[in-house]
């Protein structure tokens, strides 16, 4: 006596083997040959030399760093008189960049997860779902991408002082995230209209509701998107003073880069604390952006290439 699956929770069993079977990686493609691969590697050591010397000088001592250059120590790196750890205890509690660090954390992680779960439910919408005024509606969305965030901070500003929301993390997390919102939409959409249409069809004739199809099957195909948007994101969100200058400022809600700005401005000669400090600052984004590669480059090339 055979079974029927029944509608809800349990109805997915079939759609889900199926999108696995759909979804499953083309054959390993011929490596490259040995020449472009010597010369990504030197590129890579070029491009690599800046960060280097950073990190190199950030652990000597002032004096070292006053009188040599940071290659010396790499030249004699078993010298530990040159080393010290004093330059990150200074500038992190020295110069307030750990409460820095926690504030653009903060503001880091909510302004990009708000913009992405919300418009991967537009995104879906506009991609498998039916509504008056569907596609002027998206590009509407999409033509917000030209708007210059630099052009709303007047508006925004005089909204913010209406309501009291004027150096607080909610308006830097709106003000991120509305700006972030179209782009979001974009490739979330784009990226979801390339998914097989018959899988989201067996979902409808298993009983599945939106809600279901969309958490238990879009989602997770479309992790490689969602992921190389987040990345965008969150660099972008880490990386910026502007917004976090004007909505924020300096003071207790301060975050890395505006107190990286303080430092330039008060240790300019100082480089072993810049050099620190300037560190500290891009250890988040290194491990967002290493830990996520492999997904943001299955982002970028998705549906580039058919079979």
């Amino acid at each position: 006596m055979s079974s029927t699956p029944a509608a809800g929770t349990g109805a997915l069993p079939r759609t889900a083997a199926r999108a696995q079977t759909e979804q499953a990686p083309a054959p390993g493609r011929r490596q490259g040959g040995l020449l472009p691969k010597v010369a990504l590697l030197a590129i890579c050591l070029v491009w690599t030399i800046p960060t280097i010397g950073l990190l190199v000088t950030s652990f000597r001592a002032e004096d070292e760093v006053s009188s040599s250059g940071w290659w010396t120590a790499i030249a004699s790196p078993l010298d530990f008189s040159q080393w010290t750890l004093e330059n990150y205890s200074d500038v992190l509690f020295g110069n307030g960049m750990a409460n820095a660090f926690l504030n653009s954390i903060v503001v880091a992680v909510p302004a990009t997860l708000i913009p992405i779960m919300v418009a991967a439910f537009a995104a879906y919408a506009f991609s498998f779902m039916q509504f008056p005024g569907r596609e002027l509606f998206f590009v509407v969305i999409v033509g917000l991408l030209v708007v210059p965030l630099q052009a709303a901070f007047i508006p925004l500003l005089q909204f913010y002082n209406n309501f009291g929301m004027t150096g607080t993390f909610l308006a830097v997390w709106l003000a991120h995230a509305g700006f972030g919102m179209p782009l979001a939409v974009y490739i979330l959409r784009n990226y979801m209209a390339s998914l097989p249409k018959s899988i989201i069809e067996s979902a409808k004739i298993d009983g599945a509701s939106h809600f279901q199809t969309f958490w238990r099957l879009v989602v997770p195909m479309s992790t490689p998107a969602l992921a190389a948007f987040a990345i965008f994101q969150f660099l972008w969100v880490w990386n910026d003073l502007l917004v976090a200058l004007i909505f924020l400022g300096a003071g207790d809600n301060e975050v890395v880069t505006i107190n990286l700005a303080g430092l330039v401005g008060e240790l300019a000669q100082d480089w072993h604390l810049l050099t620190a400090g300037a560190f500290i600052t891009m250890i988040i984004p290194l491990i967002v952006f290493l830990s996520l590669q492999r997904y943001f480059v299955r982002g970028l090339t998705a549906g580039s290439v058919k079979g």
